[in-house]
């Protein structure tokens, strides 16, 4: 896909014999690659290789990676009875009981003490430890090209707002090309009647003089090499959405220079057509500016 969006989400789930698993990646706009990694303290070990894995895949954003994991209590899991503890409650109410004169405790009554019984989960030998790991990585890198997939199917959406908007701004450019070229008549005309309003039937200016100075204000209102410059930023908008890699940047930057040529036309317009036009060239630019900020 030309264009990958940096919004998406990513999802994976796994499990091996008593363990569970879910991924969940999320990823928004930012100025580079930014990854921050959440996941429990006894797979640490594993962060480096996760930034690794999504530096190798994405170029930017900010993404967001959460790792839960859970652990079934099945029967497995085995109960042990803490002889030392038990040793210390039972002299205890032994003591109580003398003293006391009260009925001797109950064995259930004695078992229910927070200590005397414990739950013992079944030690992880180290190949099923390296088995679960290497499980756990392979459910990242799945939610990973869930994640990849996500953006692309954005940057398609993307891919077609955004050349719509360059194809327009392809149109406004021609529209002010041919504005310009009447931009000598018209500043002709234009001279003529302030001339007219100004001076009446006094005005002696010859018909060449008037023909100088049309020609110097038609100079300082000279819009080609805007256009030029324009011309070659649409076409080179057009190659960028046509490449394989990250074009958020560049686009980035030719929106500036998109914005600085708009302005200038604007500065030098000669009528309201023309300026209306660079106008509507500045709203369309702002409006791809806005999309482009979430192109990777």
């Amino acid at each position: 896909m030309p264009v990958a969006s940096m919004t998406g989400f990513g999802h994976a789930d796994g499990e091996y014999e008593a363990f569970r698993w879910t991924w969940e990646l999320r990823s928004v706009n930012g100025r580079g690659l930014d990854v921050r990694v959440r996941i429990p303290s006894d797979l640490s070990a594993l962060e480096s290789t996760i930034r690794d894995k999504t530096a190798q895949k994405f170029k930017r954003g900010n993404i967001q990676i959460s790792l839960q994991t859970s652990r079934s209590t099945g029967g497995e899991t085995q109960i042990k009875i803490n002889h030392d503890a038990l040793q210390q409650v039972l002299s205890i109410l032994a003591e109580i009981e003398d003293q006391a004169g009260l009925a001797p405790s109950t064995a259930s009554g004695i078992l229910n003490i927070r200590g005397v019984v414990e739950q013992v989960e079944p030690v992880e030998t180290e190949v099923a430890r390296e088995a679960r790991l290497a499980g756990v990585l392979q459910s990242f890198e799945m939610a990973l090209a869930d994640l990849f997939a996500s953006r692309a199917a954005e940057g398609k959406r993307l891919h077609t707002v955004v050349s719509g908007q360059i194809d327009e701004m392809a149109r406004l450019t021609t529209a002010a090309e041919g504005r310009a070229a009447t931009a000598v008549t018209l500043l002709r005309q234009k001279l003529s009647e302030q001339l007219a309003a100004l001076l009446g039937n006094a005005s002696t200016l010859s018909e060449e003089r008037l023909t100088q100075e049309v020609a110097l204000l038609a100079t300082k209102a000279d819009i080609r090499e805007e256009i030029d410059r324009l011309n070659a930023h649409v076409a080179n908008a057009q190659s960028l959405l046509k490449e394989t890699g990250p074009v958020g940047r560049k686009l980035d930057f030719l929106i500036q220079e998109f914005n600085r040529e708009a302005n200038t036309l604007c500065s030098k317009s000669p009528d309201t057509e023309l300026t209306r036009i660079g106008l509507d060239l500045k709203v369309q630019i702002e409006q791809l500016r806005e999309q482009i900020q979430n192109i990777e």
